[in-house]
């Protein structure tokens, strides 16, 4: 006799919605380093549930954006200058092993990826400058035909978001980041890809170097800002 499968119970699953909003909270730095979060917070602001919180917390302790608070909660983790320089240098080689094979292909990236880019890097909307900027190399993702790229590259990305919009409150995006995205989509175009390397490396590098210039100014806008904070919450008290 054929054994009948159980009907699965018609529900919406909100662990990812919750996730989400809180990497861009995160990221956006709504939530700063240090700050506490607990899940009745959470759950009462986003109107669900305990239970997604509490997966979504987990999720995001994994990928080591939050850390147990002492007490009850979690903290959003500080920024670790160390393991940030860690990860531009995979997204470098990513980047340089993605723009090889998209021109190993003459793959042409869409002409709207760059009026966005350009639009968004002379708006005040810091959003926009992080999404234009992982759309482009998520589009040479996209065209090396390496879909492994792009899968282990997005777990490195959440903290490239983090820093870059942590950054970008504080500082002025690189003048010159689309000239240097336009070059690397000429060089695939045309099919040189050693080029197309040698351009995604050196952009990846002058991220990191920016990062690393910015890094002490963005601790100390922390600082200050967790200072102002623990102060308003004395008078408060």
């Amino acid at each position: 006799m054929t054994s009948k499968l159980l009907k699965i119970q018609s529900r919406t699953d909100y662990v990812e919605e919750v996730y989400n909003s809180l990497v861009d909270a995160i990221c956006e730095g709504a939530l700063s380093p240090g700050a506490r979060l607990t899940q009745e917070d959470i759950a009462e602001q986003l109107a669900v549930s305990r239970s997604p919180v509490h997966q979504a917390l987990r999720l995001l302790k994994k990928d080591g954006l939050v850390q147990d608070a002492p007490g009850r909660g979690v903290l959003v983790a500080p920024l670790d200058a160390q393991y940030l320089s860690d990860v531009y240098e995979i997204r470098g080689t990513l980047d340089a092993l993605a723009a090889k094979l998209a021109a190993g292909k003459r793959a042409q990236l869409d002409p709207e990826l760059f009026d966005r880019g350009c639009a968004a890097s002379t708006s005040s909307s810091v959003r926009a400058m992080i999404d234009a900027d992982m759309d482009f190399h998520f589009a040479v993702y996209g065209a090396s035909g390496n879909r492994l790229i792009g899968e282990t590259a997005r777990g490195h990305w959440v903290h490239l978001r983090r820093v870059m919009g942590a950054i970008l409150q504080v500082s002025a995006q690189r003048e010159s980041i689309w000239e240097e995205h336009a070059a690397i989509a000429r060089a695939i175009e045309r099919g040189d890809a050693a080029l197309a390397m040698s351009l995604s490396e050196l952009h990846a590098k002058r991220a990191h170097q920016h990062l690393i210039g910015e890094f002490e100014v963005l601790l100390q806008a922390h600082t200050l800002m967790a200072d102002v904070k623990a102060s308003a919450e004395e008078v408060l008290a």
